[in-house]
């Protein structure tokens, strides 16, 4: 009896599994749109529509994932910004500039993320619960062509954000960028300032960018007066636990942050405690690592956020 018992709870212990892998590998391609207002703007200014897309860890194949980014344009923004990762197999190249083709028809931006650079590895996913996950790894890195993706973007008109500061100006607001390279393979050295000269009466907005929403970069970023601050990296813990959320970042940003909009270091801007805070929203992005292409209780993202005058 006693054996009888256990080999039944070993199966549905097994079965159990076995639905929740299933079910979290079918999340991982379950894209959704979030809209967010961000109430950034100087008053007086008109609402600005930013498009924000991160880590889409593209890999040849995913044919769904390309069509899905493609179809993001027909939502108009003003402005596109990609917080980095785009990559997940050397040989993504052609599936990343398919995907992101009809956007580059849109204004926009980029900075890099470290796999932009180098090709993915396999690590335990254990190691995701240290307080640096980062391996230090002995053998040469296998490198991404991230000069010929940067080179693409640029023909196209995009801001390389990377390390450097640029303007734009969006339905009459100047938008001042400070963007970092990736600071999660500490590439980031902040752009000396000060930002180009606004025209006098000019309404301007200072924007921060970077893809790892490392806490030496959001300081910086703060006391360089960015009202807003957009990341990505964190996947938005990929695996979280239902009323908990995130288990981990990924950098030593808190878990409560690891998605969606937020003050930094404080409050929400519009909340109590919050009126030094930038605002700061953090893309649970687009893909999954590519050896762990699962995700749970956190679907992959891409965010329509309207800027709309301060209250």
């Amino acid at each position: 009896m006693a054996k009888s018992i256990l080999l039944n709870t070993v199966a549905v212990g097994t079965a159990a599994a076995a639905a929740g892998l299933g079910y979290a590998l079918l999340e991982a391609q379950a894209y959704v749109l979030r809209r967010v207002t961000v109430p950034v703007l100087p008053s007086g200014a008109q609402p600005i529509r930013i498009l924000h897309i991160s880590d889409l860890h593209m890999i040849p194949g995913q044919a769904k994932k390309v069509e899905w980014v493609r179809e993001l344009a027909s939502l108009n923004p003003d402005f596109v910004i990609n917080t980095g990762d785009n990559f997940a197999d050397v040989d993504a190249l052609p599936v990343v500039t398919k995907a992101l083709e009809p956007l580059l028809d849109i204004p926009g931006a980029f900075v890099m993320g470290s796999n932009d650079y180098y090709g993915p590895r396999f690590k335990s996913p254990a190691r995701y619960l240290l307080p640096d996950s980062r391996i230090k790894h002995k053998s040469e890195p296998v490198h991404l062509p991230t000069a010929a993706f940067a080179r693409h973007m640029t023909e196209r008109g995009w801001l390389d954000l990377s390390n450097t500061r640029a303007q734009v100006t969006l339905a009459g607001t100047v938008i001042s960028f400070a963007g970092l390279d990736d600071p999660h393979i500490d590439l980031d050295v902040y752009p000396a300032g000060p930002d180009a000269q606004v025209p006098e009466g000019a309404l301007e907005l200072k924007v921060g960018v970077v893809h790892a929403p490392y806490t030496r970069a959001l300081n910086q970023f703060h006391q360089d007066d960015r009202a807003l601050i957009i990341a990505g990296h964190t996947h938005g813990g990929q695996l979280c636990l239902p009323g908990y959320g995130a288990l981990v970042t990924n950098c030593d940003l808190d878990r409560k942050r690891a998605k969606g909009l937020h003050g930094w270091p404080g409050a929400r801007p519009d909340q109590v405690g919050g009126e030094d805070s930038s605002w700061l929203y953090v893309s649970a992005g687009l893909g999954t690592a590519k050896y762990t292409p699962v995700r749970f209780a956190c679907r992959p993202e891409a965010t329509l956020m309207t800027l709309v005058p301060k209250g």
